[in-house]
């Protein structure tokens, strides 16, 4: 039986994507972009660091196979998000933002992934993950190493026209496979090892290009291929992205990988673990101290700090309230720009949600090189 299910899209469109506010001098293709007519418009760029996105007949395209990963009870939903903004991270090493669009892909169907993250079987030849060898037990068993698999497209515009520039295919490996010994029984786990992870990665990756070189479309363009660890399902952050391979037009093994020192820490830190920078830890500390005293009607106050090696990279933090007052939200929210300037680190893109039981109540954030925080406070009318 497949152990496979679909997840729903997390948003109608990507982060990454600007607001479709002047789609009028986007617009490409023979047909002035009028979408009655069947034109190709472009969302438009918040900045050079964003991809612009690609509308077909005044339609956002969407992926054919977004979201199909093997069944992991519960999951971690921070995982797909990490794993969908972390491809596009590693394809803007290679795809310039100023030179390609971004297109949802299109080649990969979500019967063509079911299979291919299926255990290989009599039935289904094409599948990546082992065959079962029918242990059950932690130790015994062949795990499920491959989680999810993702296509994202580039496009490049000649002639005001876009054709295919490039593919970037996602493999996501689990540190942990979550399995039933019995169909409604409890869950048992089988850790894997991230060499172990890795190596499987690898060799399936390989597999992977050759399967896509015989798609016509897919045979003579850059195919990027990048190795996702998932995160296990307690974890309050994502996976970390750990190697990829640019390979070039026309090949069909992978010849070389590139290493990446991508990792996602959980600040508080937990005990017997550390983060890459103590001053970085120190300085949320503060933070979370100077928040909490000043105000006492909160039930948290994390972060999400994400780093490449030894450098921060950015932080999410997130504070979750009691209050019962609006006043409250506004008071806090004005109190919060000035601690967060404060005390948290300088130089990074930080934002800052404050959540309750009813949503979200205001937002703060910092962009790359700014040294004030901007915020938005929730009102009703």
């Amino acid at each position: 039986m497949k152990r496979l299910r679909t997840f729903i899209a997390l948003a109608a469109v990507p982060l990454f994507l600007a607001a479709c506010g002047n789609l009028s001098s986007s617009s490409m293709s023979g047909t002035s972009g009028n979408s009655k007519s069947g034109g190709t418009q472009l969302t438009g760029q918040s900045s050079d660091g964003d991809y612009e996105g690609v509308i077909k007949s005044g339609h956002y395209q969407t992926s054919k196979s977004r979201g199909v990963t093997n069944s992991q009870d519960s999951g971690n939903t921070y995982n797909l998000k990490s794993f969908e903004n972390g491809m596009l991270n590693v394809s803007k090493k290679v795809f310039s933002t100023k030179k390609y669009f971004f297109q949802e892909g299109q080649h990969l169907t979500a019967s063509t992934v079911q299979d291919w993250l299926d255990r290989k079987s009599k039935s289904n030849a094409t599948g990546l993950n082992p065959a079962s060898n029918g242990s059950t037990s932690a130790t015994g068993r062949n795990p499920i190493y491959i989680q999810a698999l993702e296509e994202q497209d580039y496009m490049t515009q000649k002639n005001n026209k876009l054709s295919l520039g490039g593919v970037t295919i996602g493999i996501a490996v689990n540190s942990v496979d979550y399995y039933k010994k019995t169909q409604y029984g409890s869950t048992f786990e089988t850790k894997i090892s991230k060499a172990a992870g890795e190596a499987y990665a690898k060799k399936a990756a390989d597999t992977v290009l050759k399967r896509l070189r015989k798609k016509s479309v897919l045979k003579n363009v850059p195919i990027v291929i990048a190795i996702y660890r998932q995160a296990s399902n307690d974890s309050l952050v994502g996976g970390d992205f750990i190697a990829y391979s640019n390979n070039k037009a026309g090949a069909t093994s992978v010849s070389s990988w590139t290493a990446l020192g991508e990792k996602n820490y959980v600040f508080p830190v937990e005990s017997g673990e550390s983060s890459p920078n103590s001053n970085d830890e120190s300085s949320f500390s503060n933070f979370k101290t100077e928040v909490q005293n000043f105000f006492p009607n909160l039930s948290g106050v994390t972060a999400q700090a994400h780093y490449n090696g030894k450098s921060l990279t950015g932080m999410h933090v997130n504070i979750q309230t009691q209050f019962y007052s609006q006043t409250e939200i506004i008071s806090f929210t004005q109190y919060l720009q000035t601690a967060a300037q404060k005390y948290l680190p300088s130089g990074v893109p930080i934002d800052i949600t404050v959540s309750s039981t009813d949503g979200v109540q205001s937002f703060l954030n910092r962009t790359t090189g700014s040294k004030k925080f901007t915020s938005h406070v929730f009102n009703s009318y």
